[in-house]
């Protein structure tokens, strides 16, 4: 239920919308400069999604070379570049001792806190945002969903865009209307996975209404159905006894876009629908992007990757006498458990009896994906706020003096550290961009031409 009281428009200085990482992220830096900060949620509390991500051990960033690193970001990384540049990896770790949260290496090469959690991290983070040496500690306002954005045509006290919030009153559960202008801008709303976590893309329309070019939203670092020997999805046998089950040390090959293959080594999880885990969300942009463009997608799986082909075919022909190919396989191969059912649900009898054909599939069983999960289970998304549209400082090009960060943008990365450590470059570049835009000179933090 709606209040009927009539929204009066509260001058404001800086308006951050979004309290994931990358919009704490550009409040902590723009309070380090002396202006004053509002941050609006629409949920009860910030960083819904990061502390959950941080649940199994929070992984902020990794440790691998830098142009390794960059590479992560396939079609962005030369847009990347430069931020990542100034504030990466490194500058992250250096942030989080500065929290008081040590780090350390994984032999993955991942960073994470040594206390492996997320939450206090984030308790010592929001401590200092809201009392920091600055003495501009920023204000938090919790439970405004963002509704309507406008921008103002000339100087009106100085404010650039008018935000309406839909605001939630605890006493009377009711919603009313608040509405505050604001000198700049900085939108960091997350993408559109995770709904119930505050990321549900309700944004697009919002800014697509304001003339600003966005792509639309996709699953990433998802979950993907596979098609099954007879284009069904798994059997229910395969589903009741292998559901849940982890495929490990195995090596996936796939085709990027560019149609070049791939290689690499990790594991997975088969799931009732699917697949999903580490390693297919590596290869999901690639295995999405094939979808939309043949109907399905093709992935080939090494479950013996410590033997080589003619190895593997030497065992299978050792004699079996009377042993069942299952306790061949396993005793020969050591392929039991998941694998062993892998075969068994995606091959024929003839190939099964035939050792050079089963040498052949398990040293690249073919396996095809036909759709992607559906986006809200995803770990993040691809699209967002088309990169033309943004200048270098993360201004959108079309409305001065409001600025974007964190995954509204239209890049995608792998899990990995990778993710976090985007989000919260580009809010301290968009953070940058904006105190250059209220002190009315150019944004020094970063130099070039637009791309």
């Amino acid at each position: 239920m709606h209040s009927n009281t009539k929204a009066h428009a509260e001058p404001i200085e800086v308006a951050i919308v979004g309290g994931g990482p990358a919009g704490l992220m550009a409040a902590e830096i723009l309070s380090e400069l002396g202006h004053e900060v509002h941050l609006f949620d629409a949920m009860p509390s910030v960083g819904r999604k990061f502390l959950l991500a941080g649940r199994g051990g929070l992984n902020l960033t990794h440790s691998e070379d830098f142009n390794q690193f960059l590479t992560r970001y396939a079609e962005s990384q030369l847009r990347l570049q430069p931020v990542l540049s100034a504030w990466g990896a490194q500058e992250l770790c250096q942030w989080a001792e500065g929290l008081g949260v040590e780090t350390f290496v994984g032999s993955s090469g991942r960073v994470f806190p040594k206390e492996m959690k997320a939450a206090p991290l984030l308790r010592s983070w929001l401590n200092r945002l809201r009392h920091p040496s600055s003495n501009c500690p920023v204000k938090f306002h919790m439970r405004h969903r963002l509704t309507a954005a406008q921008a103002l045509e000339g100087a009106n006290a100085g404010a650039v865009c008018e935000l309406t919030f839909e605001v939630t009153d605890l006493s009377t559960s009711q919603l009313h209307p608040k509405k505050v202008r604001a000198q700049a801008v900085l939108m960091a709303m997350g993408g559109g996975s995770w709904a119930r976590l505050g990321s549900d893309g309700r944004w697009v329309s919002l800014l697509q209404t304001l003339g600003v070019s966005v792509r639309p939203l996709e699953p990433s670092n998802c979950g993907f159905h596979v098609s099954g020997r007879e284009g069904q999805g798994w059997t229910p046998f395969f589903q009741e006894k292998f559901a849940g089950h982890a495929l490990k040390s195995v090596v996936m090959q796939w085709t990027n876009a560019q149609g070049l293959p791939f290689r690499q080594q990790g594991e997975f999880v088969a799931s009732a629908y699917g697949l999903e885990g580490s390693l297919i969300y590596a290869a999901s942009a690639a295995l999405r992007d094939q979808i939309k463009q043949q109907g399905v997608a093709s992935i080939h799986l090494d479950l013996l990757p410590g033997r080589t082909l003619a190895q593997t075919l030497k065992e299978l022909q050792h004699p079996r006498g009377a042993r069942s190919l299952s306790s061949h396989l396993k005793s020969r191969l050591g392929l039991e458990g998941v694998k062993m059912g892998l075969l068994n649900e995606l091959l024929s009898p003839a190939v099964l009896q035939n050792p050079e054909a089963l040498a052949t599939a398990i040293k690249a069983l073919p396996i095809q994906l036909c759709a992607t999960r559906p986006m809200d289970e995803a770990i993040s998304t691809a699209g967002g706020v088309a990169w033309q549209g943004v200048q270098n400082d993360f201004q959108m090009a079309s409305l001065p003096g409001i600025f974007c960060a964190g995954e509204m943008l239209d890049w995608e990365a792998p899990t990995g550290g990778y993710l976090l450590t985007a989000c919260m470059s580009t809010g301290v570049q968009a953070a940058k961009g904006l105190h250059a835009f209220l002190e009315g000179r150019a944004n020094p933090f970063v130099k070039g031409d637009e791309p």
